[in-house]
């Protein structure tokens, strides 16, 4: 998404995006380092590349936030397996990824609403990037 959004020159956009990946991958290292925590044994699948171009940044915007209601649908399934299965210590651990999803998906949808908002209108889109280009780093 970032690098489609850079072809596009909407580099506040793609920067929004590329902090957005770097904290996606830390709180995938939070799972990891539970599970090794907890004796588990972690097996890494294969996944589907992404797509690599959209229509619009509406577009891409709208595909980040069902892509975070489809993870928080996952949270949600791994907190009542994790209850099921009576692990309180699980359980406690996921509910930092319970909050964090509300947030996640609070972000992304405000973002979307603009999105709707500007339409067409170019110099608005140009404001959000700007707006966007202003997100301070993951951690």
């Amino acid at each position: 998404m970032a690098a489609f959004l850079e072809s596009i020159n909407l580099r506040g956009c793609a920067r929004w995006m590329r902090i957005q990946a770097k904290e996606e991958e830390e709180h995938a290292m939070k799972l990891f380092e539970h599970i090794i925590e907890r004796q588990g044994k972690v097996v890494l699948e294969t996944i589907d590349a992404p797509t690599a171009k959209w229509k619009t940044p509406k577009d891409i915007f709208e595909n980040a936030y069902n892509h975070e209601r489809k993870v928080t649908e996952s949270i949600n399934k791994i907190v009542e397996l994790a209850e099921s299965e009576k692990d309180y210590a699980t359980t406690n651990f996921l509910q930092w990824f319970v909050n964090e999803q509300v947030e996640e998906e609070a972000s992304a949808n405000e973002i979307l609403q603009k999105l709707q908002l500007i339409g067409s209108e170019t110099s608005a889109l140009f404001v959000l990037d700007a707006e966007l280009g202003k997100r301070g780093s993951a951690s």
